[in-house]
């Protein structure tokens, strides 16, 4: 399991829950955070992928985490919210939404605050998470954003579109 690389300063996460837990991502990734609504479902993918968006001209796939983690989720409220992160994919950055309960705050941890993930105990499979942030009485699973929105998982849930993706060659 890859562990965050331990720096001097402090790094800060953005914390939100999902079936009242914690968890965290590293703000360096988030592009925005929306308000849920306009959610086009798209037939034959996983049920993990909650439909897609159009946010001012670009279509972006929306992750439902609680379904993606195998959790029970909350209904949605006026608090569920869709954070935009950009991830990495074939050298570009490439925008995806993961819909989450509600966001809470943005907390910062010193290097010495964050331990490896736990080997048991959590509510998500382990090589979803990067690290345990503890600060006082809180407890934060930190993800690893680019395990859990991969590009290659999402592209393979997407139906095949033969015009694009085998296109018909001319016989010779």
């Amino acid at each position: 399991m890859k562990v965050l690389e331990k720096v001097e300063n402090e790094i800060q996460f953005l914390i939100f829950s999902l079936s009242g837990v914690e968890y965290g991502v590293n703000i360096a990734g988030i592009k925005e955070i929306i308000r849920v609504s306009g959610i086009t479902k798209v037939p034959s993918t996983p049920p993990c992928i909650r439909g897609v968006i159009n946010l001012r001209g670009s279509v972006i796939p929306i992750v439902d985490l609680p379904v993606k983690f195998g959790i029970s989720g909350n209904p949605q409220t006026n608090r569920t919210c869709i954070i935009i992160l950009e991830v990495d994919y074939e050298k570009r950055k490439t925008p995806v939404g993961m819909m989450v309960d509600r966001v809470n705050e943005v907390i910062k941890f010193s290097p010495e605050e964050i331990d490896p993930p736990p080997s048991f105990g959590t509510p998500i499979q382990g090589d979803f998470l990067t690290g345990l942030g503890k600060r006082k009485n809180q407890l934060v699973l930190i993800l690893a954003i680019d395990k859990i929105l991969s590009i290659e998982e999402l592209k393979s849930g997407f139906p095949v579109i033969p015009e694009i993706d085998n296109p018909i060659r001319p016989s010779a």
